[in-house]
C-alpha cells in the first residue's frame, strides 16, 4: 500500500481486546484461525484479517509465526481502525505501534473499547516513513515499549515530534527510561522507595562468575547472592529465576542461550503470614489507581499463578486494597508514588511493586505496556469491573483534556 495520504486509509480488525477477551473466556479460536488462514492463503484477505491472523496464532503460543504473518502485512498497510463503540465518536486518537510481539505495545483497545471514543492504530515500521501528512486525528499516544525492538520506532516517532499536528502523550524520550537498567538510576533515591541496582551482563560475564574465573560482586559491581536473573528484553516471567549460588547459575545457564541478562539484588518481600503480595498501579495524567493486587506463598508470583480465582479469602483482600487504596495503600506511600510519577512524567503507565517488611515500596518494574482489562468474571470478581472502568474513564478524560487544553492554547 502506498503512503500517500490521499489512498491512506485503516483497515479495520477485529482486534487485541476482543480476541483476547475470546481467547480468556475460553472460546475455541481455532475455526476462526482456519478461516483466516484459508483467506490468507488464497489472497483474500484483508491487511485487518492478516493482522487478526497474526494475534490469533501469537494466541496459540506461536510467537515467531504470528510475528512472521504481522511483519509481512505491516509491509503493505500500517494503519488500522480498533472496534469503537458509537457510529459517532467524540474523540479520535491515533495510536503509535511498533512491529514487535503482542505484549510490546499498550494494550490501548482495552482502555478505549467502550469509550466512544475512535482509536486508529499506525505501525511505525523501518523503510517505511511516518505519513505526511499524518492521519486525522484529536490526540495521539506513543504506545510502543522501551524493548530494544522498539528503538528505531521510538526514534522514528521523536524526530517528528517538534512539528506534530495534535496532543502526543506518551513522548519517546520519556519510554526510553523504563528500562530495567536506566529505571533505577532514574528513581533510586527517592524517600520510601526500593528499587535494587539492575544490571546488565553477557553471558560470557556470567559463566565466568558460575565456574569460579570470577566472583559475582567483581562482574556486577558489588551485586552478591542472592539474586535475580532474566534474559535481557523478556517479559512476563520469561527465564526469571531467583539464583543463590555458583553452582544454581551455572544449573541456570546450562538451560539458556540468551548472550545478554539483566540481574539485580533478590529483596525478600513476604508478609508477616507467609505470603507474598504483589500489586499492579496504574497512573493516568499524575493519579494512581488500584489495578490488582495478587497473593501467593511465591515470591515469583502474576496474577495467573496467584490462585486468585480458587480462594474467596485473598479476592476479599483485593476488594479491600481497592475500596481503601485512596486512604491506604495510595496515602502509605505517597512521597515515593508522588516522586515517581513527577520523575518517569509519562501520562500513561503502570507499576509493579510490592511492600518490604520495613514499610518501603519495592519497585519491580515500570511499564507502559502492562495489559489492564475488565476481562474478569464479574460473578467471581464483583469489586473488579467498578475500579476497571474508573480506570478506563480517567483515560478517556485525560484524552479530552489534553484537546481540549490544546484548543484553548492555540486559540
Amino acid at each position: 500500500m502506498s503512503t500517500n495520504p490521499s489512498q491512506l486509509v485503516a483497515a479495520d480488525r477485529i482486534g487485541f481486546a476482543r480476541l483476547t477477551k475470546r481467547a480468556f473466556d475460553g472460546e475455541n479460536l481455532y475455526p476462526l484461525w482456519q478461516e483466516l488462514m484459508s483467506k490468507t492463503d488464497a489472497g483474500t484477505a484483508t491487511a485487518g484479517e492478516q493482522l487478526d491472523l497474526a494475534l490469533i496464532t501469537q494466541l496459540f503460543g506461536h510467537k515467531q509465526a504470528g510475528l512472521s504473518v504481522q511483519t509481512e502485512t505491516l509491509k503493505q498497510q500500517q494503519l488500522f481502525r480498533s472496534p469503537c463503540a458509537s457510529d459517532n465518536p467524540r474523540l479520535r486518537v491515533l495510536a503509535l505501534a511498533a512491529d514487535i510481539d503482542m505484549g510490546g505495545n499498550t494494550p490501548i483497545e482495552f482502555l478505549l473499547q467502550d469509550s466512544g471514543i475512535e482509536l486508529q492504530t499506525l505501525y511505525v515500521i523501518d523503510g517505511v516513513p511516518l505519513p505526511d501528512p499524518l492521519p486525522a486525528h484529536d490526540v495521539a499516544i506513543v504506545i510502543a515499549s522501551d524493548s530494544d525492538e522498539c528503538m528505531s520506532a521510538l526514534a522514528a516517532i521523536e524526530a517528528r515530534v517538534a512539528n506534530w499536528p495534535a496532543p502526543l502523550l506518551n513522548p519517546p524520550h520519556l519510554i526510553r527510561h523504563l528500562d530495567r537498567d536506566k529505571l533505577y538510576r532514574l528513581i533510586g533515591d527517592i524517600e520510601g522507595l526500593e528499587i535494587p541496582d539492575t544490571i546488565s551482563v553477557g553471558r560470557d560475564t556470567l559463566v565466568a562468575a558460575a565456574n569460579g574465573s570470577a566472583t559475582l560482586p567483581e562482574v556486577t559491581g558489588g551485586v552478591d547472592f542472592p539474586i535475580i536473573v532474566r534474559p535481557r528484553g523478556s517479559h512476563a516471567g520469561f527465564g526469571l529465576a531467583r539464583i543463590t549460588d555458583s553452582v544454581a547459575l551455572l544449573d541456570y545457564l546450562r538451560d539458556r542461550q540468551e548472550s545478554d541478562y539483566f540481574i539485580a539484588r533478590y529483596v525478600d518481600y513476604a508478609s508477616d503470614d507467609g505470603q507474598f503480595r504483589k500489586y499492579r498501579v496504574v497512573v493516568v495524567d499524575g493519579k494512581p489507581y488500584a489495578c490488582h493486587m495478587a497473593i501467593a506463598n511465591r515470591w515469583d508470583i502474576w496474577y495467573l499463578n496467584a490462585g486468585m480465582a480458587e480462594d474467596e479469602v485473598k479476592r476479599l483482600e483485593e476488594a479491600a486494597f481497592f475500596h481503601t487504596f485512596d486512604f491506604g495503600f495510595a496515602l502509605r506511600h505517597k512521597t515515593a508514588l508522588d516522586g515517581m510519577i513527577e520523575r518517569i512524567g509519562l501520562d500513561y503507565f503502570t507499576i509493579d511493586c510490592a511492600q518490604t517488611p520495613r514499610g518501603d515500596l519495592l519497585v519491580f518494574e515500570i511499564d507502559n505496556t502492562a495489559v489492564v482489562h475488565d476481562m474478569d468474571s464479574p460473578e467471581l470478581y464483583p469489586y473488579k469491573p467498578p475500579q476497571m472502568h474508573k480506570i478506563f474513564d480517567a483515560f478517556a478524560s485525560m484524552l479530552e483534556r489534553r484537546v481540549a487544553s490544546r484548543l484553548t492554547s492555540v486559540a
